[in-house]
């Protein structure tokens, strides 16, 4: 048996397969997003190891798996988010999530005290007010008193880790999101950390995806019902290890994530970037090779929203259903999903969301279809800069929540012009990671080929060809919206 965890930004889920790659059972467990002030978004990392707690006890309930059949523990989460940890280990203060926008100035400050060459050179992105970087120099302008107390800087999955094992680590896939890793050489960015006069002791040790990284000690043992002494190896970053959970570990097959955020992700054999840095180019979880990413910030997060706001009484279920009795591209309404700023293509935090072009006839389904239409939009303004990277994506998996919607899949197959395929066991990165685990303690030889035996492809959706016409005049549109509206913005 296999267990992977991954520490999202909504709740815990934990996933427990055997070798065949089988779901033997599954737990989720929430915890609260903070905003304390507007484009701030914060958490407590004590929620999540509490909700990891639960979530393996109910695992190990509803199963009956003895605790000791457990051969090895993978770690996934959220990206980029920081948690400053004190010299006895203890957190300071909330984590700064991914989607928290308050470090425009500190960024930009990072980028003109290295130089904006050395930064893409060494990184191979630009900072980002999501990556950990900006949250760093943050605490130190704003909480001088909380940074004087930071010993150690960890990544939300790796706070996990600690409480797990005792050990601080992390590996390549998180690490690359921090905007103080080099990413050509798989290593911490030591040059950039002096320069930003940042104690490089903080950091924690770095390993490969697959790698053990430490054990479940005693105390976490009690905590969660676990073995002691069970492996746990180093994981990755949530979206990375979504992708080898739907077996995107070769290049010309690609994932697309829609999830609360919507990333379109691509392997690489070799580090490649966008000449104008619009995606992200990390370290993959695969041993030796890389990925390239463009992330969208709200995608599955645009549709909550708008249900949450206009139709807090309806399900999700009439919302979609309302929204399909609409033709194709909602009669002319569009739908700009910059609700918190935005990452692909615009890297702009100032981004806002807007629906334009609404006339009198149009009802509230043409209102969810265009949020709908608009994310797919969205994404496929990511595919269309991997595919001017030279990169031949000839098969599109569709993972997230938006994957079980019939609708939004034909919504994506005939924005994006080709098919898009769902797998069996869409577990998300917690599945991902249990493979690594699966690698890491010996189950398999390599990543690639645990995928090969575990993943597998249920349906397939083709573009409808009598949309298309209709979806390519939308995005034709749908691109004039930002540059038309960022005076406003």
């Amino acid at each position: 048996m296999l267990l992977g965890i991954d520490i999202g930004t909504s709740g815990v889920k934990a996933v427990l397969i055997d070798t065949e790659g089988r779901v033997i059972a599954s737990a989720s467990e929430s915890y609260p997003l903070l905003t304390p002030k507007p484009l701030w978004a914060e958490q407590n990392p004590e929620d999540w190891w509490h909700a990891t707690c639960k979530a393996i006890r109910q695992i190990l309930q509803d199963s009956g798996v003895a605790p000791g059949a457990i051969r090895g523990i993978g770690l996934s989460g959220q990206m980029h988010g920081s948690v400053f940890l004190d010299a006895d280990g203890r957190v300071i203060r909330p984590a700064l999530l991914w989607c928290d926008q308050r470090t425009a100035d500190e960024c930009a400050w990072i980028t003109e005290r290295v130089g904006e060459q050395t930064v893409l050179q060494t990184t191979l992105n630009p900072v980002l007010t999501g990556f950990q970087a900006g949250k760093i120099i943050w605490l130190r302008r704003h909480e001088p008193e909380n940074y004087a107390r930071v010993r150690h800087v960890l990544l939300p999955k790796d706070y996990i880790r600690f409480m797990l094992t005792g050990e601080f680590a992390t590996e390549v896939s998180d690490a690359s999101g921090t905007a103080l890793f080099e990413v050509p050489k798989r290593d911490w960015a030591y040059a950039m950390l002096d320069t930003l006069e940042l104690p490089r002791e903080w950091f924690p040790r770095v390993y490969e995806s697959p790698e053990i990284t430490g054990r479940v000690n005693a105390a976490a043992a009690q905590a969660t019902g676990l073995a002691e002494g069970t492996p746990v190896v180093g994981g990755a970053g949530d979206q990375a290890g979504g992708a080898v959970g739907c077996g995107v570990v070769e290049e010309g097959i690609a994932s697309v994530a829609v999830g609360t955020s919507g990333v379109v992700f691509a392997h690489l054999n070799q580090p490649r970037v966008d000449a104008h840095y619009r995606t992200h180019t990390f370290c993959h979880a695969v041993p030796g090779a890389w990925h390239v990413m463009g992330v969208m910030l709200m995608a599955g997060g645009a549709l909550q929203w708008y249900r949450d706001t206009f139709m807090p009484q309806e399900s999700f279920d009439t919302a979609l259903a309302e929204a399909e009795a609409v033709s194709p591209s909602s009669e002319g309404l569009l739908f700009l999903p910059y609700l918190s700023g935005e990452r692909t293509p615009h890297a702009d935090p100032k981004a806002r969301g807007a629906f334009v072009g609404a006339t009198l006839a149009h009802g509230r389904g043409h209102f969810t279809r265009a949020v709908l239409e608009g994310v797919a939009y969205g994404l496929r303004d990511s595919l269309e800069i991997l595919r001017e990277m030279g990169l031949s994506l000839h098969q599109l998996r569709l993972t997230g929540g938006g994957a079980k919607s019939p609708l939004w899949r034909q919504i994506l197959a005939d924005v994006f012009g080709q098919p898009v395929h769902t797998l069996q066991a869409e577990e998300g990165p917690a599945f991902g990671v249990a493979l690594l685990a699966g690698v890491g303690t010996g189950v398999w030889n390599s990543v690639p080929e645990a995928c090969a035996q575990t993943v597998r492809l249920a349906d397939s959706t083709e573009p409808n060809p009598a949309h298309q016409p209709l979806y390519e005049a939308g995005y034709a549109q749908y691109r004039q919206l930002y540059p038309a509206l960022k005076p406003f913005f």
